[in-house]
Order: structure tokens, then sequence, then C-alpha cells
């Protein structure tokens, strides 16, 4: 990190902050969006699901553990820029691998800190998601807005072939119990290891697989992972899932995954104002009636009236701060999704039974 040296973060509507610069010294563009989570910053930077996003980190220290090489999602930060308070050069942690910066450079990624992100979330929640730009190398905002103009919106974009896997891969142990593929649209390491503890192998597909290559493995379930972008924008992902539903074999889907499913079998999804980004986010189980603390990051949501026009679909889950669509099952079939991510990491662990009732409805099928 160059000391002091100024940066500019420019939001699509015309505000302007100016900070210091973290990170690569360069220029990034993205949707901004802000992450409530006090602790496992690392993780949020690996998660796929972030791909083509400035985040905000609305903690105020940022770097202090480091960076853990056992503690990433992906191969690498997937974040398309970093915006904090205080950054923190140096670490303290014994077990940490190198320092945040370094892992940003690493990376290639840029960031800005030392501006009042506790104003710049409220102007966000207020004006709703947008695009921006953060430059550490063009401090000249005319130039800085020119740019701006030329990034597409979220909104109908296609994000997870540029995350997810080209080619199969395996995960298992020696006494794996249970097939089951992965259909890969961003998928966390997290998901994987929670399905290998569980007795799993697990064979993760690239999005554009046949069917017939799919099958080839033979699998006793379908995994739908999670990932970035519009869902809308995957159809042949939604086809592929819609044919997967008539195996009549579990499924279990994450996030974007869940969002695809509905999709599938006729439901609609639609942007959110702000959408869900955080490690507390409060959940009820409509069948159970208990309540969870889950950890979330989406920008789309499925239509609640659309499930309401659906005789097939159980809504499941309900978000308690908005009352959004949480979780949904299939009446007549083994299949269920959520659109939080009950692997979290980082996040409390109120949700790993899902992954449990996956495992038991493969058992019984």
């Amino acid at each position: 990190m160059e000391d002091n040296k100024m940066a500019v973060l420019l939001l699509e509507d015309g505000t302007v902050y100016k900070g210091v610069a973290i990170g690569k010294i360069g220029t990034t563009t993205g949707e901004i969006a802000f992450n409530t989570g006090m602790t496992g910053y690392q993780e949020v930077f690996t998660d796929p699901s972030y791909y083509g996003q400035i985040l905000i980190m609305t903690t105020a220290h940022i770097g202090n553990y480091g960076v853990h090489k056992e503690e990433v999602e992906s191969e690498g930060m997937k974040i398309a820029g970093m915006v904090i308070k205080k950054f923190s050069d140096g670490f303290s942690r014994p077990s940490g691998d190198k320092s945040l910066q370094e892992s940003m450079v690493d990376n290639g990624k840029v960031g800005i800190s030392d501006i009042d992100t506790r104003a710049l979330v409220r102007h966000i929640r207020d004006k709703g998601a947008m695009n921006a730009i953060i430059s550490s190398e063009i401090t000249d905002v005319a130039i800085l807005k020119d740019m701006l103009k030329d990034i597409p919106s979220m909104t109908g974009l296609e994000l997870s072939s540029k995350v997810a896997a080209k080619v199969a891969y395996e995960s298992k142990t020696e006494n794996s119990k249970f097939k089951v593929a992965l259909l890969d649209f961003g998928v966390k390491n997290s998901i994987v290891s929670c399905l290998v503890e569980r007795g799993c192998h697990v064979k993760v597909f690239p999005l554009d697989a046949t069917i017939g290559e799919i099958n080839e493995f033979n699998p006793h379930g379908y995994m739908l992972s999670n990932g970035p972008g519009d869902p809308s924008a995957l159809p042949k992902s939604i086809s592929l899932v819609g044919e997967i539903v008539k195996l009549n074999k579990p499924i279990f889907g994450i996030c974007l995954g869940h969002q695809i499913l509905g999709l599938s079998q006729g439901l609609k999804t639609e942007k959110m104002f702000n959408g869900h980004r955080g490690i507390n986010h409060p959940i009820k189980n409509l069948i159970t009636g208990k309540g969870e603390i889950t950890s979330q990051n989406h920008g789309f949501v499925i239509s609640k009236e659309s499930i309401e026009e659906n005789q097939n679909i159980e809504l499941t889950h309900i978000h308690l701060n908005d009352d959004t669509v949480a979780g949904i099952a299939l009446k007549d079939k083994k299949v269920f999704s959520v659109q939080y991510h009950p692997e979290a990491s980082a996040g409390p662990h109120d949700s790993r039974y899902l992954f449990d009732q996956f495992i038991d409805n493969m058992k019984n099928n």
C-alpha cells in the first residue's frame, strides 16, 4: 500500500467519496453492495457469489487478522473491489499467512479506505443498488463518469460462467455412501466440504454439462450451488434443472441454485432494492416454527406472488426482516432449496441441518 495515495469512489448517481488507496493501484468497476458481517472477511472476499461487486464492509476494522490459506472459499478473491473505513496493513494473528494488503495485490484487487462507510451505506439504503467505480490511478471525476457509463447493470447479467468450474472434478472420502452431482454456478468450497463430511462422494459439474453427462455418474441426489449474477440470464441451466427435477431424485439448492430451481418450476425472480449480505439475518422455518440466524449474500429473490400462484410449491422459510422468500419445497418430490447459505462460512451454523435433511432424503428415496 502506497502511503496515503488518494483513491476516488464514484457512484452511478454522481456521489463522490475520496479516501486512501489500498490493494493494487488501478481502477475497478461493479455494482456496489454492503456486507454487515463482523468477521469472516476472507471467506466473503473469496465467495464466487460476489463476483462483479464492489463490496463495502460495514465493520470498521478490516485486515487486522490477515489471511489464512485454509479459510478461502475459492481459488482467489472474487469481489470486484473493496470499500472500508479502517484498513490494517499488518496483522496480529499468529497463524496468518500474509497481510490482506499482500493478498489484494496478489489477486489484483483495487480498494479504498478512510471514508465514512456509515454515510455511504445509509446512502445506498436510501437510493438502492447501483454501479460504482474505484480508482487510485485516475482522480478526474469527469473521466470516471464517462467510464462508469459503460458498465452494464446487474439485471440481466450472466456471471456464473466467469467463476464456475470449466471441467468436472470430484471430492470424497474412503467411506462415501452417497453420490451427489453438484451443478456449479460458483460454488463455495464449504458447501462441498459439508457434503463430503456427511459421507458424500461429490462430483462437481460445469454449468454447461448435459443431463447425459451428469447421469453417467449415477448420483443419488443433486446439489444446485450458489453463484453470482441474474438467475434469469441462465436459460440453459433453468432448462437443465427442470430436466433434473423430472428424475424424481432428491435435490438441494442454495442461493442462485434456489432461484434457478424456482424458475425451472415456473416461478419468477426479481431484483431487490439492496439485497441481503451478512451473517446475522433472521429466518423462520415455517415447517418447524423455529428461527435461524443465517449467512446471506444475494441481490435477487423469488417472487412470493409467483409461489402463491403455483399449487405444487410450498413456502418453507421466510426472512423475518422483510418477509421475502427464504426457502421453498416441491410438494410432490424430495426437492427443496433455500435463499441463504446453510454452510455459513463465515457465520452461525444454525442451518446446517439442511444438509442432514438432504442426506435423509437420499437415504429414504
